[in-house]
Order: C-alpha cells, then structure tokens, then sequence
C-alpha cells in the first residue's frame, strides 16, 4: 500500500471551479417544498398518514425545481442555489415565521430569504397550525418536563423542531439492486399479506407507501435524464457535451436499476443521500463506509480498463463538493449548538469486514485525498483503527489532520465492536459499524439510533443541588436537603446523583413524547425501504421497523464537574477553608467577577424569583432596587479582593486532564452519574437508551445559560467540551490528557464519546511529527479510549482570522464532533476553540 501514500493527486480546475461556485453567495431559504409538501396534504385529507408522507414525496419529486450546475459530473440538488435549502414544516415552523426579519443578519449560520419567499412561506405555515410533531410532542410531555425545558437543564431540540435523521441506509443494496428491486421486495411482501391480518391494514398501506416512494425517486432521476439531455443539445463544447450526455446515460438507468460502472455509483449514491434529505430535514444521514460498498465498481471497471484511477479520484471529489451544497436552516438557538452550516454527513474509511479481517483499500486512501482536494467541512471524514491497521494508512490520515482541515477523526475498533455487542447487536454487525453525525456509532441498514436525541447539562444539577432543587425561585428539580444540611461530601455527592437521575427522568420522558410524536405524524415510508427489517415487517422506522433501536442523549461537562467535585471535597468538607454557604455565595456573585455576559440582570432575576417564591411582592421598583443592590455589590473592592485569592486557590487545585488518579478517578465517577441511570430506560420503538458523551457545538450556548461552577468557571462561559479537560487547565502535554481521558469508561457511552486536542502545526512537522502524532493515537486507543479529533491550528492564525475573516474564507477548523468554515461560526464558539489548549510534542 505504499504506493498510495507517496504520489499526491492534484486538484482539478473543474473541482476549484465547483467550490468556488459553491461559496460565492449566502445560503437561501427556498419554499418550493413546503408549497408542493402543504398542497398534496390538502389533497390527501383523511388518508392515512403513511400514504400521504408517500404521496406528498411524489409530488415533490416531480416538480420539485431541478439545475446541473457548471461542470458538474454528479447531478442532483434541493435546492436552486447552492448552499440553500428548502423548509419542513411539518416538523415545526412558528421560529422560522418569527425570525424571517433576522435570520440574514443573525450570528451564527444566517440565510437569505426574499420577500416574495416570506409570502409563500406564511401562506403555507397557515395550513399547519396544530399539525406539527412539535406540537404533538409538547401536548405528550409531562408539565415537570416542560419545566425542566424551560430552565435549560436538558434540551431535547434536535427531533423535537426538525426530521431525525441519524442513521445510514442500505447504500450497497440500492447499487446492487436499484429501487427496481425495492419496488419488486415490497411487491412480493405484499402478495403475501392476507386482508384478514390483524396487522393487514398499516402493513399494506406502509408497503404500497415504499412503491410510491422508489417510483417517486425513479421519476426523479429520469428528470435529471432529460434535463441532461436538452443541456447536452444546446452545448457547442465537446468535452461538456460528451459529459452531460454520460450524465444523462447515467440518470436513465440509476438509481432505477442496479449500477453497471463506478460513475452509475457515485450518481446513484448522490441520489440517494440527496433524497433522504429532501424527504425529511433530519441531519445526520451519514454515508457510512463508502470505500466498502464502492470497492466493486472502482475495481472493476480499474482491472476492466474502463477507468483510471485519476476519473474515478475526480469522481470522488465531485461528491466531496456536492455534500457541502446540502443544508438545512435551524433556529437561531439551535443554529449557535450546530453552527458552520454542518450536516454531519459522517463518512467513515477503513476496518474491518464482518471476520474481523482488515479491508482498507484503495479507495480508502483516496477518501482522504478527496478531502485534501476539496478542502471543505463536508464529509465529516473518519478512520476506522485497530492493532492491524496499516501503518500507511494511519501516516496518510496524519497527513491530512496537518493540513488544519481538522480532519479525518480517529476512532478504535477495539472499544466501539465490544460496546456495541454489550448493547445486543451481533458480533459480525459490529465490526462492520460506522459512524453517524459526530461521533456515535451503529450498523449501517439495521439501526434507528436516534441519536442525538438530546443535550444533557450535567453542570445544571448541581445547581440545583446549591439551591435544594429550586432555580430562580421555580421548584425545578427534588428536594435533596438545604446546604446546611449536607454536612459530609458524601451528601453532597448523593445529592448531586440524585438530582441528577431525577433530571435524566424527565429527559426521557421529553424524547420518548417526541419519538411517538414522530412514529404518528412523520413516518419516512423512503428512509424505511432502506433499513431492515421494515419491509419485512411492515413498519416505518419510526414505528420500530428496524434490526435495532436506541435512543441516544448525550451528558456533557464531565470536566467542570470532576474539577468541581474535587474543589468541593478539599475546600469545604477537607480542609475547611470555607462553608458551603460561601461557597453558593460566591458562585451566585460570579466569583466578584462584575457583570460580565450579562450577570448583573441573571444576578437580579434569579433574587427578585427566590423573594418571588417566599410570597412577597416583586414589582417594577423592587427589581430596580435589588439591581443597583447587585450592581454594587458586584462592583465591591474588597469582596472581589477575596473572590480573586479564591479563584487563585481553586486554580492552584488538582485539575483534570494531567494524568492524576485522584481527579480522574471523580470523572469517572461523575460520567457514572449519567450513563448507568439512563440505559435503565426503554424508548417507544422498544429500544434501549444509551448514553453519549459529547455536546457537538452546544457546550457554548448552553454555557451561556449556566451560572459559575466551584471549578473557577465563570458564569454564562462554555462548559468544558466533550470528554476532554477545560480549556486550558490541561498543562502536563497531551499525554498526560489522553491517559486521563482513557480513564473514563468509554465501553458504556456506546452513543460515543469526543476527545478534541488542539496542536500547534510545527508538533505534526516532518515525518518525525506525523510519527510521534500517530503513536499518541495508537497509545490512547491501547488504554481503551474511544475517539480522537485534533486541530491543527496556531492561535495567532485564529486571532487574525477573527480581526480580518475576508482573508481567511477557507480557512476550516475542527468544531466537535465536525468540521466547519472558521468564519462562518459565532463568535463565541470561536472563542472557544481559540481558547483551547495548545499541544506540542
């Protein structure tokens, strides 16, 4: 395989020209799909919800507006423009209808929306006023669980506003057989069902609502045929006329049929991934292992002498570039949580086959080379590693993180099969996962994961545990004894795990409400066809069709905690250098910090809620008064004396992420907390919960809705991000942060865990660099640690990025669990990566 590391393919003049095309203007709201959505709705009243799913996606795709953008070889769009995107609401419309006027200029994510879209959008949202899942869930949800919601201790956005996603289809099934075999499988199940079935009346209607579908994808392509067709008549350039004519070819046999060459593939996988994503707006539709099921055709039409290595790499790259034009418009606050515009379309490279044999290949390698040519956030490229994985391999995919693309990310076979088995999938299914989104694996074609189901604040909990259960004056959480009264550590700890499996609770009970929400409003009849068992047995996914169904929420914070726990049990219950009265004191006054991300009002509505709630009144005067009250005493000379020589304390504490047994031994212990309560619990579809350890981008805006913590975090500044330390308190080199990284019991966060490390580009320089680089990987994943991800960025880079983004356009850096164009995030998320400690070897 060392051929494959040594020569470099250049980039082409088609694949700038198409990346170029694709970031020339702001992204824009469309609404054709909403329109043909809400008028095939009104035309199937009172038919069952699977048909009019089915039918409202036939008519999408048919006259849905279609283009072949300049010099494409890969065709299929949702959009008009490049980058845009169209709208769902179906799933919930009242935030896009309230920020029409703001969406261009807000922070993070913005879209342009013309006024003439505006109209249709409004007219369109009338018809479905009471009609949405998000509606339906809310109406599911207990009042404690809408409490818990509003006071920001979880927030189950994802599903509750937008499609589910998440998961990856049967893409080889679709190259081998086309939606001609689909159509054919759902034919032959349907002859055998009987009108006297007890389960005849939804099995027959979901089946003839799969036909529909694969016939309505058929139509699709064969409009993408034509329109190739009459392009190709009108071009007076050969080459691109020869090409359109090829593409034509192409879209008048695939994805019908089964594909007979490497460029049917790819455009047969383009339609497929672009489809599921126009049915529903769930991200996430991850491509899976695409060296594995595209092996066949490269290799075949390589031996063939049809292709050359060079046509197919440019291929490749067509298809790195068109899963950047996919997007999708969230809410302002949910757009802060995912900024970058990212899809998480997850693309995963290298393993093993079923009999635990390694299968990196060639088209492996150039999974990477796609990357390195293209340049951009999407795919959300990944490598597979185990003890056999090629050394080659691993020193390319080195080659590419030095790049600063903040790609590919790392993730080891030898936790992620185990954790998987422990969680019922078979052996052989294991070995052959991928990775969906961010970090969180499954078996592609069998799973409905649902993950991501929800952001778990574990900072929030012990808040309330400071207040017995009460936030701003509101009985949010239990009662678990008033501060006085947890006069050992062992209290205090108890208190906190119990607050907290009280919240994970009420966290359940909003994903369950919105998961059955899903199954009787939205269920997918084109996503289902192309996951087992449905077919077969005569359900959608969301109605638990699938092989295996979970449900996924991910905790975050583990850091500010540990660090917090230790502060907590050396200067309160220790060494007693102050009460825990002190203590809830200084947290609630920021630590004399001034009134910094608006702490003087938090300050204000926080008192004037607890004087609130003792039945005393709270009128416009007396929020004035206690606000200079605040005002002033944040403002104290000698108070904020003390506060700095307590932060200087806590600072000078034993920190997580330096490789000591003490701290590390809390975060295992706190990630407990978590994990173990909620795999207690069971999801609608009859899954199982499992935990994830991970917060994507949301550790920033969640942040901000969190006060100080006894680790020195000020209030309203992002928790710690994924599995790693907090930022900057990791100071031993990044050794010392992976051993106590790998500390954590990775097996039981099947849902995933993230390990971001950020390094300075001359660590990785050299052969020397790319050695040391891949031995910290193959060192942490021999400690059982279950994914890294690095940035390979200098700080005076990202500081003048941020004072001059007109120079920086293309500058893409690591996020989470993904990448994303360095300017296009918010200014606090890029703080926050800024922020992030620095490694060198």
């Amino acid at each position: 395989m060392k051929k494959y590391y040594d020569g470099e393919i250049q980039k082409s003049p088609r694949i700038q020209g198409l990346v170029d095309d694709l970031y020339e203007k702001m992204p824009e709201i469309e609404a054709d799909r909403a329109v043909l959505l809400t008028r095939s709705y009104m035309e199937t009243e009172g038919e069952p919800v699977i048909t009019r799913r089915a039918k409202a996606f036939r008519t999408i795709c048919e006259e849905l507006p279609i283009i072949i953008r300049r010099n494409e070889l890969i065709v299929g769009s949702n959009s008009k423009s490049p980058r845009s995107c169209q709208v769902f609401p179906e799933y919930s419309f009242e935030w896009l209808e309230a920020e029409f006027d703001t969406v261009e200029t807000r922070s993070a994510d913005p879209f342009y929306i013309s006024e003439e879209t505006k109209k249709s959008l409004h007219e369109v949202f009338q018809y479905w006023k009471g009609k949405t899942t998000s509606e339906l869930a809310t109406s599911y949800m207990a009042p404690e669980t809408l409490l818990a919601m509003e006071h920001n201790i979880f927030t189950p956005g994802n599903y509750f506003y937008n499609g589910i996603g998440h998961l990856t289809v049967q893409y080889e099934k679709i190259l081998a057989v086309g939606y001609k075999g689909i159509i054919a499988e759902a034919e032959a199940e349907l002859a055998c069902c009987r009108v006297s079935d007890g389960d005849y009346a939804k099995k027959s209607h979901f089946l003839n609502a799969v036909i529909i579908s694969c016939q309505a994808a058929i139509t699709f392509a064969r409009r993408y045929a034509e329109l190739a067709l009459k392009e190709a008549e009108n071009c007076r350039d050969e080459q691109r006329k020869s090409e359109l004519l090829g593409i034509a070819m192409n879209c008048a046999r695939v994805p019908e049929h089964g594909a007979e060459s490497f460029w049917e593939a790819c455009q047969s996988f383009w339609l497929v991934q672009m489809l599921l994503q126009t049915e529903s707006s769930g991200h996430s539709i991850s491509p899976g292992r695409f060296d594995q099921y595209m092996y066949p055709y490269y290799k075949a039409d390589l031996d063939a002498g049809k292709i050359t290595r060079e046509f197919a790499q440019e291929l490749m790259d067509c298809i790195w570039v068109k899963l950047n034009d996919l997007n999708k418009v969230r809410d302002a606050g949910s757009a802060e949580g995912f900024a970058g515009y990212s899809l998480f379309q997850n693309l995963i490279a290298g393993g093993q086959d079923e009999d635990g044999n390694d299968v990196t290949n060639d088209l492996s390698f150039m999974c990477i080379e796609a990357s390195m040519h293209v340049m951009l956030p999407a795919p959300s490229l990944s490598v597979r590693v185990w003890n056999r994985t090629p050394d080659e391999f691993l020193i390319k995919a080195a080659i590419l993180t030095r790049t600063g693309i903040g790609l590919p990310a790392y993730y080891n076979d030898e936790v992620i099969i185990p954790a998987l088995v422990n969680r019922g999938v078979t052996l052989q299914d294991a070995r052959t996962y991928n990775i969906i989104g961010c970090v969180e694996p499954q078996k592609a074609g069998k799973t409905d994961g649902w993950h991501d189901a929800a952001f778990f604040n574990m900072c929030r909990p012990l808040e309330l545990v400071f207040g017995n259960g009460m936030d701003q004056g509101v009985q949010v959480g239990i009662r678990t004894g008033e501060i006085q009264e947890l006069d050992t550590f062992e209290k205090f700890y108890n208190a906190y795990k119990k607050q907290t499996e009280y919240c994970i609770g009420l966290m359940v009970n909003a994903d369950n409400a919105i998961d059955v929400a899903h199954a009787e409003r939205c269920p997918l009849p084109f996503q289902s066809c192309m996951v087992d068992d449905c077919i077969k047995r005569g359900k959608s996914l969301q109605e638990g069709g699938a092989v295996y169904n979970f449900t996924g929420p991910q905790g975050f914070g583990i850091a500010n905690m540990a660090d917090s726990l230790v502060a907590i049990q050396r200067l309160v219950y220790d060494e007693k250098r102050l009460t825990l009265a002190e203590l809830k004191k200084a947290l609630e006054d920021n630590f004399g910090r001034g009134m910094e991300g608006g702490m003087a009002e938090k300050i204000t509505a926080r008192i004037a809620g607890d004087i609130a709630a003792a039945g005393k009144p709270v009128g416009e005067k007396e929020v004035s008064d206690i606000y200079r009250m605040v005002v002033a005493g944040l403002a104290a000379g000698p108070e904020k004396e003390k506060y700095e020589k307590l932060l200087e304390t806590i600072e000078a504490l034993p920190k997580y992420g330096n490789d000591i047994p003490e701290v590390d031994a809390f975060a295992r212990d706190v990630a407990y907390s978590y994990t173990r309560p909620l795999e207690k619990f069971k999801n609608p579809r009859g899954g199982q919960y499992q935990a994830g350890l991970y917060p994507v981008s949301a550790n920033v805006p969640l942040g901000a809705q969190t006060g100080a913590t006894p680790d020195g975090r000020l209030a309203y500044t992002p928790i710690a991000d994924g599995v790693g330390p907090a930022s900057g308190r990791d100071v031993k080199g990044p050794t010392a942060a992976a051993n106590s990284v790998a500390c954590l019991d990775h097996f039981i966060a099947s849902n995933g865990t993230l390990f971001n490390q950020k390094f300075h580009p001359s660590a990785l320089a050299g052969m020397k660099g790319l050695q040391n680089f891949t031995s910290l990987i193959r060192g942490f994943f021999d400690q059982k640690g279950m994914h890294m991800q690095f940035n390979v960025v200098s700080r005076e880079t990202l500081l003048d990025a941020q004072a001059h983004p007109e120079n920086y356009k293309s500058l893409v850096v690591r996020v989470a669990g993904y990448s994303a164009l360095f300017t296009s995030l918010s200014r606090s998320l890029q703080d926050d990566i800024i922020s992030r400690t620095t490694q060198g070897f």
